[in-house]
């Protein structure tokens, strides 16, 4: 048994024997001052006189007393000992303080499995600022990592609650069967219908079954690597560029979608009206709109509806002024 159970009711057995011992002694005809008192000296061996001068019942009480509560006392710091040696104190407290750390988070991020997809993902985002928590039922995995993390199967839905779905951004479902992963969307999904759901397809026609499911996307590692891998060698700078503008930390340029809000001033206007070019200096790549469809280099007469989004190449300072644009 964990020496952490074990503790916690041996700590119980010795709260019971005060009970019993100071009872007994009350009904000895000592006061409950007096009778816990000497229930306590008694079972801790120290030795001192009795309160109150013994009956032979009470000299046979205070016997089985001693041979009972020493024995627990024993017992209980050996395991308290124990706990300390074996370090599972120290982990229980570190458990409780990260548990508490998860509790306060808001807009985090989920990553379901630490193989070397989970871990690669969990790695990326932490560099773009995200706060990160990982979910994972192998403890070896966990053991050395330093992310907020859960140790649990992550298809219970009490394991994602711990996790802080309920004020989570997203999820990425990142386990090694797709069984698993259709299993975390289904219940993701049913505990939050408004949370974006990214699953780990490990063949193509897994992929549909993860949309079903209620994931918002279903991504192959492998199919999307062996095409990366193609482009760089067909169009290597092509790619190169893609991959540095969207994957490399020291590039002072960024490729990110921004979302036009209600009250931004932007709904309703064409892009010539808005300047919205010349305004922020970004460059305005495409544009999707709220029924899904993208346009490429839209034109200065394109207009702009609330829920569109704006997938812009530029500068923080350039994006930062186009999403101010954006919200309102």
């Amino acid at each position: 048994m964990n020496p952490l159970r074990r503790l916690s009711r041996v700590g119980l057995a010795f709260l019971l024997v005060v009970l019993a011992g100071t009872l007994g002694y009350a009904v000895l005809g000592f006061g409950l001052l007096d009778a816990l008192y000497q229930t306590v000296t008694t079972i801790t061996t120290v030795g001192f006189r009795e309160v109150h001068p013994l009956t032979p019942m009470g000299q046979v009480f205070t016997m089985v007393l001693i041979l009972v509560g020493a024995g627990t006392v024993f017992y209980m710091f050996g395991v308290m000992l124990e706990a300390l040696i074996e370090g599972h104190l120290r982990h229980h407290l570190e458990r409780r303080r990260m548990n508490r750390q998860i509790g306060r988070m808001r807009g985090h991020i989920i990553v379901c499995g630490w193989g070397r997809v989970g871990r690669a993902t969990a790695q990326y985002l932490r560099s773009l600022g995200n706060t990160v928590v990982v979910i994972d039922r192998d403890p070896e995995r966990l053991r050395d990592i330093d992310f907020p993390n859960i140790l649990g199967d992550v298809t219970d839905d009490n394991v994602l609650d711990a996790a802080g779905i309920e004020h989570a951004q997203s999820l990425i479902a990142a386990l090694d069967s797709d069984a698993d992963n259709v299993y975390v969307t289904l219940s993701s999904r049913a505990l939050r219908a408004d949370l974006v759901i990214i699953a780990r397809a490990r063949t193509e026609g897994s992929k549909s079954k993860l949309l079903r499911a209620g994931a918002n996307r279903a991504v192959n590692p492998q199919l999307i690597g062996g095409r990366r891998m193609a482009a760089f060698a067909l169009q290597p700078n092509v790619a190169e560029f893609l991959d540095v503008v969207m994957h490399e930390d020291t590039l002072e340029y960024r490729i990110e979608e921004i979302v036009i809000g209600a009250d931004s001033r932007l709904v309703g206007r064409s892009l010539t009206d808005t300047a919205l070019r010349r305004t922020t200096g970004a460059l305005l790549l495409a544009l999707r709109t709220s029924d899904g469809q993208f346009f490429a280099n839209p034109t200065d007469e394109t207009a702009l509806h609330s829920g569109s989004i704006l997938i812009v190449l530029g500068t923080p300072a350039q994006l930062d002024a186009v999403r101010t644009q954006a919200v309102g």
